[in-house]
């Protein structure tokens, strides 16, 4: 039997909210020194996805790296725009800031924290546009 991603399981289903390129965007966003090994773990990847994934976000723009001794350093662009029509002139850098805030569900604190991110970076991107 064939399962479809939209088919629940146990689990309340297998598909996810990003694509493996928007985990490994995410991920060094919130590590730039991240190694591959690093970010295929957190993502659940394999190294060799994510390597792929890193060429296809270096080709578009999104990222660069420079290699410092035997480590690579990534750097974001967050002026960079999504690629699908519907987000058509949306920057990503406000919503990396906001999937790379730390998460933390049991701080209280942190939803408003988390909003009051996503808000500067919102005015930050309002004035870049304007």
């Amino acid at each position: 039997m064939l399962k479809c991603m939209s088919e629940s399981s146990a689990g309340g289903g297998t598909w996810t909210l990003l694509t493996g390129h928007g985990h490994v965007l995410v991920e060094i966003t919130r590590n730039p020194e991240a190694r591959i090994r690093d970010i295929a773990a957190v993502a659940g990847l394999t190294e060799r996805a994510v390597q792929a994934i890193v060429a296809d976000l270096e080709a578009a723009g999104y990222l660069t790296r420079i290699r410092t001794g035997r480590r690579t350093v990534y750097t974001v662009d967050p002026d960079r725009l999504f690629r699908h029509p519907a987000q058509e002139g949306h920057r990503v850098g406000p919503f990396l800031t906001l999937l790379a805030a730390s998460g933390d569900a049991d701080d209280p604190a942190q939803p408003q924290q988390d909003q009051d991110r996503a808000n500067q970076a919102a005015t930050e991107t309002n004035r870049l546009d304007s």
